[in-house]
């Protein structure tokens, strides 16, 4: 059955925003693959959800086809922000709690967000399967944070669920349902568009793309709509499994092409005859003073920051230390032009969850700008801590040359390789770095460099040469090879 056609003709009320709010390794995101049969927590890094990321469930309930939409939020400290956000944008929310850990840090903070959000949630005890698990104690633990938990005076329902044994998954399903239709939505498919911006980032093929949840009205493809100031009209809409519609109505994620620019994380998108939308309460970003004039004197550490979304690149300024001079921040790729910023301001390229090409890195080594790129944040943090410590540029590599694989040839028990130098040399005694796009190949050594049928032991920029590697390398043509200390 259509997503739009069951959910509204099994209910009156359209499908419930649920966040999932709790401490890292709890079982946020484990638990939704539970639901919803798919596989993102093994393909998360790190085994964190580093982004708001948004999915639609069918489930049969009280013999009715109904829709819930989740908002699967991070547990990482950095990610504060976005928690919060999750959390004022849903309808329900779902504290996780760990049946074995108990309270922590982040679960506190979770707490504070829903009673900042003022929406109803259910607490779910993960990981009852456990034989270590002491639900009594961690349910006290709650009682301690003020979570006023039925069954101890309070309304605030809480169930065990394991995502391992399937046990209560459909009973939390329903449960969700219970405490929605308890409070149904004042919005309306027919009410003006509003929808609040909980992702956005810049696509280098698909232009600025937003991921928003859909609080009243409906968004349709072609449609003119407002959002921080600008008018722009919807190109693209997609559904949270990658598929295109033509219409979104509340209660939906849907994945929005055809901004001018990357939106505000946090901003409303009203039909285009509003004007001046502002942002979901005050949902704006934390920014820090971007200004960079090159004579001012800075003893900390100058950074130019690039992350894949935009929510990412708040939680990243959000937890960087005292010390930071942010020279500039952005979301997509890292390009010449930051490079050239760097060098210009003494500064490193910090980049997290994106892609950087091998022409960029050599870019890099060649005007000595340190680039780093981190897909686990606290990984990020440390490693800006030991920057502000001096000790990050010392493991700045030094960069020989970089050489382009031309042809592939049978010797021996081997291969050959036919190679043109680009930049810099190539020279026996060296470490190879193999580049195939985006990814590292491997690292290798010279057994054999030839210049024609002649032995060399260096080749220079503007030459060609043979060359056999060390290994068992799969290299092909086409790939790039850097020289490196």
């Amino acid at each position: 059955m259509d997503k739009q056609n069951s959910s509204q003709t099994a209910s009156q009320n359209h499908p419930p925003v649920v966040a999932v709010l709790g401490h890292v390794d709890h079982g946020k995101t484990t638990l939704l693959d539970v639901i919803r049969k798919s596989s993102i927590a093994e393909r998360e890094k790190g085994g964190i959800t580093q982004k708001i990321g948004a999915s639609s469930v069918e489930i049969v309930h009280e013999g009715k086809n109904r829709w819930i939409t989740f908002i699967d939020t991070p547990g990482h400290e950095a990610f504060t922000k976005m928690r919060s956000r999750g959390a004022q944008v849903a309808d329900i929310s779902l504290l996780i709690v760990s049946a074995v850990d108990g309270v922590k840090p982040q679960t506190r903070e979770s707490i504070e967000a829903l009673r900042a959000a003022k929406t109803p949630f259910i607490v779910v005890l993960t990981k009852a399967d456990l034989p270590t698990k002491n639900t009594e104690k961690v349910k006290q633990e709650l009682l301690k944070e003020q979570v006023q938990l039925e069954g101890y005076g309070g309304d605030v329902p809480v169930i065990e669920v394991s995502a391992k044994t399937g046990m209560n998954i459909k009973e939390l399903l329903d449960l969700i349902l219970l405490l929605f239709d308890m409070h149904p939505l004042e919005s309306s498919g027919q009410a003006p568009l509003e929808a609040v911006v909980i992702e956005s980032k810049l696509d280098t093929r698909a232009g600025a793309r937003a991921t928003a949840i859909i609080k009243s009205g409906t968004i349709s493809v072609r449609e003119e709509v407002q959002i921080d100031g600008n008018a722009c009209k919807v190109k693209t809409l997609f559904d949270t499994n990658g598929k295109q519609i033509q219409t979104a109505t509340v209660g939906e994620a849907v994945e929005i092409l055809g901004f001018d620019r990357v939106p505000t994380v946090g901003s409303l998108i009203k039909d285009g005859t509003v004007k001046d939308a502002v942002m979901y309460e005050d949902q704006r970003p934390l920014t820090r003073e971007m200004s960079y004039h090159k004579e001012e004197e800075h003893k900390g550490l100058s950074i130019v920051l690039v992350a894949d979304t935009q929510g990412s690149l708040e939680a990243i300024i959000h937890a960087l230390l005292g010390g930071i001079k942010l020279v500039q921040q952005k979301t997509g790729e890292v390009n010449e032009a930051d490079v050239l910023m760097a060098k210009s301001t003494g500064s490193i390229v910090i980049s997290f969850n994106t892609k950087i090409k091998p022409d960029i890195m050599s870019l890099g080594y060649t005007e000595k700008v340190l680039i780093r790129n981190y897909e686990i944040i606290y990984e990020l943090l440390d490693e800006v801590k030991d920057a502000l410590e001096g000790k990050l540029q010392s493991q700045m590599e030094q960069i020989f040359g970089s050489a382009k694989v031309l042809a592939k040839f049978p010797f021996e028990k081997t291969f050959a390789f036919g190679i043109s130098v680009l930049d810099g040399r190539i020279a026996r005694g060296d470490r190879l770095r193999i580049l195939r796009g985006d990814e590292v190949v491997g690292e290798t050594t010279i057994s054999s460099l030839r210049i024609g049928k002649d032995a060399t032991s260096k080749v220079e920029k503007g030459h060609e040469a043979g060359l056999v590697l060390h290994g068992g390398l799969d290299i092909q043509v086409g790939d790039m090879i850097l020289s490196h200390s």
